[in-house]
This record gives C-alpha cells, structure tokens and sequence, in this order.
C-alpha cells in the first residue's frame, strides 16, 4: 500500500494527567503516515485523487490543540479516528511524542504509534 507521510507536525498544548500538565503547555509533535493507492493520483496529477497535506494538518492541529487528553493514548486514537473518517484512506499510523514528559531523567521523549484501519472503525 502506498503511503502520505506527515512527519514532525509540531504543536503546544496541554496533555497529561498530573494538574500541572493541564495548564503548562508542552510541546507534542506527531507523525501521521496514511495508507492509500496513490496510482490514479500519480498518473492523472490530480489532487482530488490523494490526500491534501493543508486539510490533513489543520485536522490534526485542530484534534491536538482542542480538547486536553490524559493519555498520549487517547490523543493518538482520536488523530487515528478523525484523520480516518475526514479522508478517503485505506489506514494510518499515528506516533505522538511526548519529548517534555514530568520524568525526571535523560531521555529524548517518551511516545506511542498506533495502526488502524478503516475497516475496524466499521465494526466499533
């Protein structure tokens, strides 16, 4: 399956569990890779036949500077689900990081990657 990937989708914003996290913003960056045939879009050199980058980061940009989650969980699943039923895909990959996490330690960041298809959105 061909793929659209959107790397490094930079935002501000206020997830966490603990209180200081719902009024300190952080940052959160996202990679949002969506599964599609890209053939017809390639061939004919038509946009209505793909993905638009614009529409597709102002929908993320929208999901993660909106409504505060507790868990990089459940803001990954609600990217997966929006992205999946505003765009004609076949599936994403959704990866939040979280690289200003409350741990006090050395790291890069802490993150998670889900998969989903639109198939299983059909069955919930």
């Amino acid at each position: 399956m061909d793929k659209i990937i959107a790397k490094g989708l930079t935002f501000t914003a206020c997830h966490g569990v603990f209180p200081e996290e719902k009024i300190n913003p952080q940052r959160f960056k996202l990679d949002v890779i969506m599964y599609r045939d890209l053939g017809l879009a390639g061939k004919n050199d038509d946009l209505k036949l793909t993905v638009s980058y614009d529409e597709v980061y102002c929908t993320v940009k929208e999901i993660v500077e909106g409504k505060s989650f507790d868990l990089i969980e459940a803001l990954a699943e609600k990217v997966a689900e929006e992205v999946l039923n505003r765009f004609p895909l076949e599936a994403v990959e959704v990866t939040v990081y979280k690289p200003d996490a409350p741990v006090k330690g050395d790291f890069d960041y802490f993150a998670v990657q889900i998969y989903r298809q639109k198939s299983e959105l059909a069955k919930n």
